[in-house]
């Protein structure tokens, strides 16, 4: 059927719902299997609702599912992929067709990185309007059976909810109904979609008119009350924040704060000026909501968009709060899922370009200290997948070592790690240079490192211990640990803690000698693990009961 197929290739596409009729006859089905995303959310520390102001990002692009409509990835040359997970609390898939079921490859790239997707229920203009009337004027029945089908949509297909936008004016019986019928939707997705969320678009308003406020008011309070959150228009200025905040009382980070990154209309900032804008709202303590941040690659192109990418989240980076990792084991070769080559063990195996976002890897913050330390991504040289990440900087002069933190962590240590490291350096005195990996943990009176001699680091730093072979029983894992290939360099460690609770991991670029000369390094990350090594012992669980299905012979 050419709604899961696409009907040039027979590739499995993801794809959206475009009238209430197809809404409600929609069905599970065994053609729509690769629809469901295949991984988990990652749990994240401070948790999604704690009470710190949130980021939303909205990505709206030519009308969505474009090449991430292809589930099994495309041959793309410069596609556009987004990275900066952990600067982000909760993406939107937006697009106008009536209800946009997030393509599968951006939740299974979001969740990898803790970060729940919500899909898009929209009407707009008259055939919003005869939409609205047919199940919100309908009554209770009406309105429920729609809700009852968005739940199980999101359930069925592992996304975390839905952004509801309704672009036209209701009847009075209508909109009667709207907010029963938002606390109906909220309250299934919440049963079951465990944190699933329904966030309302600033645009009806209680009396059925269709009249964006820019904040949240006694006009449009109705609809907050009765969901997870307030996503507002994108015109406004100081005193609407001010307004907000008053009203929303102890659920003022629950009104996200639209910033249209194009800028239309009139607004604070957009573009390379989205800071101006961000910074007003964290000010007032609100949550924001990043409007089209794709603006990056439609606007100023494809060509640089990597660079033109690092350089727009990074100057949004201060307001921006990350969360951590709190779960290990951590592993990733820093992959986009994204490239111009495919890379296996150091080795490129195959040249050509491609794009699926579902094999898109952990991704690390994205530091930068103007001049002396940046983070990118590599496409011409990796170990595994389509890319590795490039640590440039300087070491100053008289100094010995620059950390660059790849990870903020939050959990309680186990009593053994292990960790390892593959790393290429580049530039005039790879020699001169040592790398190493770094851990801190939270300040407590009772972390220290586990064997007796080693004394408490100031300042909680933890230097592991190189493995110059693995340990038995862990040879298979840790197969590398003394030799590389393809010139990349292969490390293994192992860090005893007790009683400690892990807080970053960084790479450490030091220098032989010291000197009073500046040293600029370069260095390629191919892949960082972090292990505990008492589930590693523990043999891995065997698949069981594989079953193949939709076959195509080539």
């Amino acid at each position: 059927p050419a709604r899961y197929f696409d009907t040039r290739t027979t590739e499995p596409i993801s794809f959206f719902l475009s009238s209430l009729e197809e809404l409600l006859a929609w069905q599970p089905n065994s053609n729509d299997e690769f629809n469901v995303s295949a991984v988990p959310l990652a749990k994240r520390q401070p948790p999604l609702l704690s009470k710190r102001p949130r980021t939303l990002v909205c990505h709206d692009m030519r009308g969505g599912y474009l090449e991430d409509r292809f589930i099994q990835g495309s041959a793309t040359r410069n596609p556009y992929v987004f990275y900066h997970w952990r600067y982000i609390d909760i993406f939107v898939y937006f697009s106008h067709h009536t209800v946009t079921i997030p393509p599968v490859c951006w939740t299974n790239a979001a969740h990898r990185n803790g970060v729940p997707v919500l899909g898009t229920f929209i009407t707009e203009w008259t055939d919003g309007e005869r939409l609205c009337e047919a199940f919100l004027a309908g009554g209770e029945e009406a309105y429920r059976a729609v809700a009852e089908q968005l739940a199980r949509i999101a359930q069925h297909y592992r996304f975390d909810g839905w952004l509801v936008n309704m672009e036209n004016t209701l009847s009075a019986a209508a909109v009667e109904s709207l907010p029963p019928f938002l606390r109906y939707l909220t309250a299934r997705v919440h049963s079951v979609v465990p944190g699933g969320l329904v966030i309302w678009y600033d645009s009806v308003l209680q009396n059925g008119m269709l009249k964006w406020q820019n904040e949240l008011n006694e006009d449009n309070r109705v609809f907050f009350d009765a969901c997870d959150g307030l996503f507002t228009n994108y015109n406004w200025k100081e005193e609407n924040l001010e307004r907000t905040r008053r009203l929303a009382g102890p659920r003022y980070t629950d009104v996200y704060v639209g910033i249209d990154v194009f800028g239309r209309g009139d607004v604070i900032g957009g573009g390379f000026d989205t800071d101006k804008s961000l910074r007003l709202i964290r000010q007032h303590g609100l949550s924001a909501a990043i409007f089209a941040p794709g603006w990056v690659y439609e606007h100023l192109g494809e060509e640089n968009f990597l660079q033109n990418e690092n350089k727009f989240w990074g100057l949004l980076a201060e307001y921006l709060p990350t969360h951590s990792i709190c779960t290990l084991p951590l592993a990733t070769s820093f992959s986009l899922g994204m490239g111009t080559s495919r890379f296996l063990d150091g080795k490129e195996e195959e040249v050509g370009p491609w794009y699926d976002l579902s094999v898109q890897e952990i991704q690390p913050l994205y530091p930068e200290h103007e001049g002396r330390l940046s983070t990118s991504c590599c496409l011409q040289d990796a170990w595994c997948g389509g890319s590795s990440l490039r640590v440039q900087g300087t070491i100053l002069p008289g100094e010995e070592r620059v950390a660059t933190r790849l990870f903020s962590l939050q959990m309680p240590a186990p009593p053994k790690l292990f960790l390892t490291l593959l790393y290429k350096l580049e530039g005039p005195h790879p020699d001169e240079l040592t790398i190493a990996l770094e851990l801190t943990t939270w300040d407590s009176g009772t972390c220290h490192e586990g064997n007796v001699t080693s004394l408490p680091e100031p300042n909680g730093r933890h230097h592991p211990r190189f493995l110059p072979a693995p340990p038995p029983g862990l040879a298979k894992l840790l197969a590398a640990c003394h030799r590389g290939s393809h010139g990349w360099t292969s490390r293994c460690y192992e860090l005893d803690l007790q009683d400690c609770s892990l807080r970053d991991l960084s790479l450490l670029v030091s220098r032989h000698q010291p000197s009073s000369q500046e040293m600029p390094f370069s260095c390629l990350l191919g892949e960082v693990r972090v292990l505990d090594a008492a589930s590693v012992a523990a043999s891995p669980p065997q698949v069981q009961s594989l079953v193949a299905s939709q076959l195509w012979w080539q």
